[in-house]
């Protein structure tokens, strides 16, 4: 298995940053092709002693690349697949938005501003803008700057605004997949306006508990199936 996280979990089409930009297509491109080569080496090495079942590579953000190399079996595409907005810079495909998380309004400060409950669902890395979730639903809203996402409340400005009664949910698309999974017990599939499926997060699976005296392997639950809310 193998993963080039400087190609696929950096993007190379970030606003306003044409000069960054064209330096992280030039570095990707000899990155790859570089990567490329000692890919295939290493398997026919690893070949030579044992055989592969399968030759794992790639992320979200470079399938169309390792997707050509003849050695390649499969290819990942994890928090691809909920497509964040982090997903946005990349000049190389359009994702489908697919995932939301939905905050209710919880006061109405002024007329073109709304206070929903929560949102601090900041994603892991350097602190930016880029790390927080988006509003999305309905469209035309915007954080404060002075305040941005908080754990207890989010203001947030615009027109959109204006029609936002108590209790109306705010949808927002997540940065990175792991602020959903990590926060919430249950994502609900919907399809055509209709929750078809519930489905657990890692945070609510079971994981593997093992005994280290007597080596004994226990699955047990992270929360209680009776706390989940």
């Amino acid at each position: 298995m193998s993963y080039e996280a400087q190609i696929a979990g950096q993007g190379d089409a970030v606003p306003n940053r044409p000069l960054f930009n064209r330096a992280i297509r030039l570095m990707q491109d000899r990155s790859h092709r570089e990567l490329r080569e000692r890919r295939e080496l290493a398997v026919e090495a690893i070949s030579r002693i044992t055989a592969l079942e399968f030759v794992n590579a790639g992320g979200t953000g470079d399938l169309e690349l390792v997707t050509s190399e003849p050695p390649v079996t499969e290819v990942t595409a994890g928090s691809g697949l909920f497509a964040p907005t982090l997903f946005d810079r990349y000049s190389r495909f359009t994702p489908q938005a697919a995932a939301f998380f939905a905050l209710p309004v919880v006061r109405r400060p002024g007329p073109r501003t709304v206070t929903v409950l929560g949102g601090g669902y900041v994603a892991s890395g350097v602190p930016a803008w880029d790390r927080a979730p988006v509003p999305t639903l309905p469209s035309g809203l915007r954080y404060d700057r002075a305040e941005g996402p908080g754990e207890v409340q989010t203001p947030l400005h615009g027109a959109a605004a204006e029609r936002l009664t108590l209790g109306t949910p705010v949808f927002f698309r997540h940065a990175k997949v792991g602020e959903l999974c990590e926060r919430c017990n249950e994502l609900h599939l919907v399809q055509d306006g209709y929750v078809v499926d519930v489905v657990p997060t890692y945070r609510a699976a079971p994981f593997v508990e093992w005994d280290t005296r007597t080596e004994d392997i226990t699955v047990v639950p992270v929360i209680d199936a009776d706390s989940r809310q």
